[in-house]
């Protein structure tokens, strides 16, 4: 099989079936008005969160209320004709550049409505939807990563368990996220360990359940010391952030943590941390759990977590028994693709989070996984974890000067300087759905926001276009 830095020809595109739930139909004019953004002001500030938002219309999975439905049916299927004659025009826009790639498909079986622009692109964040729908296709949803102390008499070691929200303090109730954290694993330790009669001890870090380099070889060499990204650990604290500074060994950082956790419930930590690997058998002495897989995923998704996409890509990597590192995970994920029948023609991956701007991923790669993603019941959560226009996510500020396309997107974001992306869903004005992706990568690097405007116009042209 070719490797993660190779162009890799996948098996013709099979038919997709989606969730027969995608289609339901009922609406309100209280809904209506809801769903177009109209309340939102009455609703919330910002983001509103997906408890909050009607989703757009019929894009429900079953994880979303039966009261989620169009205004209106959606008769008959979508027009080639009309669905190009809508959004060729804002394809076309200047801003967007020289290299412009789009792909639509129908939901129901996953035949192509129009494709537009040749090869493959830098795809930034949309490399997201890969990762994660490979990682809830290879792990159960509902796993959780523990971070463990282990060991016996006068020596303990803290593990990593590959948490990617492993937090210092616990967090509050109401986090999109609840976050195992150091100090309840502390509080646990000492607990036990006052119990053996210890109340000194040596403290080791294990971090090795991650393997090759912790910065990918296809980021620009600043990322780490420029304090964009933390090198990727199966052992870190808050992401290995604190006060905005990013540690360049998240592991040792968080042992020192924990050693100071400890060291304020009355057990002596003697000398510094150090790196140790624990033996099978280990003793266990105390541990926190992290959110589900599900939870992971769509935070990340939500916010485009580059970090918590890094660990998740090992962790896939892991599931699908390769090495946990950057170029195993990218294995993992184009396996993954393949044997779903994803046309995976020019995929070139260098990491899980879309940092890359070695990355290439096809339009029709990205509207596939979506499609794929949503008709499957292990990965249907993914439609769900979508940013949806003018309400959630990296999506809550856009679409603003579009509203009759609020709320009727789902869709990832993907920015680097110069380029811009989208992959998701849309309706059309009659509830009729469309999966699509547009991407951009020599976009002007002075005029970053007129570039996702003009993005956001051609989701929004499929939300004005009566396609049938």
């Amino acid at each position: 099989m070719p490797s993660h830095g190779e162009s890799r020809v996948a098996k013709p595109r099979g038919a997709f079936v989606i969730p027969s739930l995608v289609l339901a139909i009922v609406v309100a004019l209280g809904i209506f008005l809801w769903s177009r953004g109209d309340l939102n002001g009455l609703i919330c500030d910002g983001d509103c969160g997906p408890a909050n938002v009607i989703p757009p219309r019929s894009l429900t999975t079953d994880t979303q209320p039966a009261e989620s439905a169009p205004r209106r049916p959606a008769p008959g299927d979508i027009d080639p004709a009309k669905l190009k004659a809508a959004v060729r025009p804002v394809l076309d826009a200047s801003v967007l550049g020289p290299h412009v790639g789009f792909t639509a498909i129908a939901p129901a079986n996953g035949s192509a409505l129009m494709s537009s622009g040749p090869g493959a692109y830098v795809p930034a964040s949309t490399t997201k939807v890969l990762t994660s729908f490979a990682a809830l296709s290879l792990i159960d949803p509902q796993t959780r990563y523990a971070t463990r102390v282990v060991g016996s008499a006068d020596r303990i070691v803290l593990v990593g368990g590959g948490d990617p929200y492993l937090a210092v303090k616990a967090g509050k109730k109401d986090d999109p996220v609840i976050r195992a954290d150091l100090t309840t694993l502390a509080k646990r330790a000492a607990a036990a360990l006052r119990k053996n009669g210890t109340t000194s001890v040596n403290l080791g870090y294990d971090s090795s359940l991650f393997t090759g380099p912790d910065a990918s070889p296809g980021w620009e060499s600043t990322y780490v010391s420029q304090n964009i990204v933390t090198p990727v650990s199966a052992l870190w604290a808050d992401q290995g952030e604190q006060n905005g500074i990013r540690a360049k060994d998240p592991a040792a950082a968080a042992a020192r943590t924990f050693a100071g956790l400890l060291e304020d419930r009355g057990i002596t930590v003697t000398d510094e941390p150090e790196q140790a690997k624990v033996a099978q058998g280990a003793t266990a002495l105390a541990a926190v759990r992290s959110a589900t897989v599900a939870t992971i995923i769509e935070t990340l998704i939500r916010v485009s977590d580059n970090q918590a996409a890094e660990v998740m890509l090992r962790h896939a990597a892991i599931a699908a028994g390769k090495p946990a590192s950057f170029e195993g995970g990218a294995e993992a994920v184009a396996d993954v693709l393949d044997q779903a029948d994803i046309d995976t023609d020019g995929l070139v991956l260098h990491d899980g989070s879309g940092l890359s701007r070695r990355n290439r991923i096809t339009p029709l790669t990205l509207a596939q996984t979506v499609n794929v993603a949503a008709a499957t019941p292990r990965t249907s959560g993914l439609l769900a974890d979508l940013p949806i226009s003018g309400f959630t996510g990296t999506l809550v500020d856009r679409f603003a000067k579009l509203k009759p396309s609020l709320g009727m997107v789902r869709a990832k974001t993907g920015t680097l300087t110069g380029v811009h992306s989208l992959a998701g869903y849309a309706l059309d004005a009659a509830g009729r759905p469309v999966v699509f992706a547009v991407m951009a990568d020599r976009t002007s690097k002075a005029a970053p926001l007129e570039a996702q405007a003009a993005l956001d116009k051609v989701a929004a042209a499929i939300t004005e276009c009566d396609c049938g």
